[in-house]
C-alpha cells in the first residue's frame, strides 16, 4: 500500500509540473508571437530567444511544445479519471 501512495503522489506532482510547464510556454510561445505581430514587440522567454539572434519562427516552436505537454498533461488525467472511476 505504502509504494503504490508515494508512486500515485510522485505521478501528481509530475502531472502539475508538467501541466504548469505546458501553461508558460504556450503563453510565452503563441503570446509572443501574437503580441509581435500586433505591436511590433516580444516578451519573456521568446523575446530573449529573439534578442539573441534566433528567428521569429522560435516563438511558435516554444508555443508548439507547450501546447504538447498540455496535451500529454490532459490525456494523462483523462487515463487517470478512467482509470480510478
Amino acid at each position: 500500500m505504502t509504494v503504490r501512495r508515494t508512486r500515485r503522489r510522485n505521478d501528481t506532482s509530475w502531472q502539475r509540473a508538467r501541466l504548469l510547464v505546458g501553461v508558460i510556454l504556450f503563453v510565452q510561445g503563441f503570446g509572443s508571437a501574437l503580441s509581435e505581430a500586433l505591436w511590433s514587440t516580444s516578451f519573456g522567454v521568446a523575446a530573449l530567444l529573439r534578442g539573441a539572434g534566433l528567428p521569429h519562427w522560435t516563438d511558435l516552436a516554444i508555443g508548439t511544445v507547450g501546447a504538447a505537454l498540455l496535451g500529454w498533461a490532459l490525456a494523462m488525467r483523462g487515463t487517470e479519471r478512467r482509470t480510478h472511476a
